[in-house]
């Protein structure tokens, strides 16, 4: 009998218990919902880029070798918290609320239950540092667009883990030759190096960009009545329209593609593609053109992709993909167990009727209806007792 191992086989079972090894050391058993986080920290405000939620502040500009640096310029500073705060958003609130170009998704996020932040400029990518406050952890969806600046290898491979671990990742791309800081690299770069070198698996996502820069309005979508960004809750998606933007590769049984460029729906002409790796999912789109709100840097030069061109379906994609990557929390045995005592009592009740209104993400919020209100409050009386 011939013992000698097949020469695939090593490497499938490298990459298999590298995912392992990931995912037993998970930060948490499940992200957490309803919590979205952009990447501010790879020069995403370069130049004609405006890809950040708010910014009150305009003093960066590019260092050497392309580095974000505060003083070197007039470029926006976003916070970690947009202003004012997203408390006060009300279903009429417009999306000029905050000033980014990527506010009107910010702020639809937050009408539908979300809360968004910003991780701003010195910040680290990081899953599983507890010395790190906006560790990926504490998020369920991470969104980097545009991004141009290559990833470390700690970060690719924190970000690769995170998704095993059932996070969401919506990375937007741009066209070839995009390197806005001038650094030697562009998002097309920083996608590829994500999948070529991350620590745990060759293109762990089944998804690479191509190398092209093309402009055209597609209709060719996927046909599933099922496919979760064309027919997700938001609303129907029908058309896409680059402005200059990369094609991506799909690659595998995990990889779908979402929109095509044209109708062969070739797997190496993708516009948007999804897929799950582990527990979690990706979605990726090779422009940035689509999620630009128009609003933002004055000194820049923004379009209205969002809702202005193919009859908003940009936002209602946007939208669906945010709702498939939102992870799903397991359901506690005892919801109305908010302080996790082991009983309901007064403790659980005296923080309901503090939290009552709305209250995104907060544990009060027993239905997850992003508001404490009386069927949350009717959840604690029913409830009332010790935990079974």
């Amino acid at each position: 009998m011939n013992s000698r191992m097949h020469p695939l086989a090593a490497p499938r079972l490298l990459a298999g218990f590298l995912l392992l090894v990931a995912s037993t050391h998970s930060a948490t058993a499940v992200p957490p919902p309803n919590k979205v986080l952009f990447d501010a920290t790879k020069a995403e405000m370069a130049a004609n880029a405006d890809w950040i939620v708010d910014a009150d502040v305009y003093n960066i500009g590019t260092g050497v070798g392309g580095a974000m640096t505060v003083g070197a310029g007039s470029e926006a500073n976003p916070a970690r918290f947009p202003t004012p705060a997203a408390s006060g958003i009300t279903a009429a609130t417009l999306e000029t609320y905050w000033k980014g170009a990527m506010s009107a998704w910010a702020v639809a996020l937050v009408k539908r239950g979300f809360s968004v932040e910003t991780l701003p400029l010195g910040s680290r990518i990081t899953y599983g540092d507890s010395t790190n406050a906006q560790d990926l952890n504490n998020y369920g969806i991470f969104v980097m667009c545009e991004p141009n600046i290559l990833l470390t290898l700690a970060e690719k491979n924190a970000i690769v883990r995170f998704v095993a671990d059932g996070g969401g990742l919506f990375m937007i791309g741009d066209h070839n030759a995009s390197d806005r800081n001038s650094d030697g690299s562009d998002s097309v770069d920083v996608i590829n190096d994500l999948a070529a070198t991350n620590g745990i698996a060759a293109n762990p996502f089944g998804i690479v960009s191509n190398i092209n820069s093309l402009s055209v309005i597609s209709s060719f979508v996927a046909t599933s009545a099922t496919d979760p960004l064309i027919h997700g809750p938001v609303g129907a998606v029908a058309q896409m329209q680059y402005s200059a933007g990369a094609t991506l590769t799909i690659s595998g049984a995990n990889a779908h593609g979402a929109i095509w460029r044209t109708a062969a729906r070739a797997s190496n002409d993708v516009m948007v593609g999804y897929s799950t790796y582990g527990l979690g999912k990706v979605v990726m789109c090779g422009d940035s053109s689509p999620f630009d709100d128009g609003t933002g840097d004055t000194n820049d030069n923004l379009f209205f992709g969002w809702s202005g061109e193919v009859n908003g379906d940009h936002a209602d994609l946007a939208m669906n993909a945010c709702v498939w990557l939102n992870p799903v929390a397991a359901a506690p045995p005892c919801p109305a167990d908010v302080n996790d005592s082991g009983a309901v009592d007064g403790a659980d009740l005296a923080q309901v009727l503090q939290s009552w209104g709305r209250c995104t993400g907060c544990a009060a919020d027993i239905d997850g209806s992003g508001a404490v209100n009386g069927a949350d409050l009717a959840t604690i009386l029913q409830s009332w007792g010790a935990c079974p």
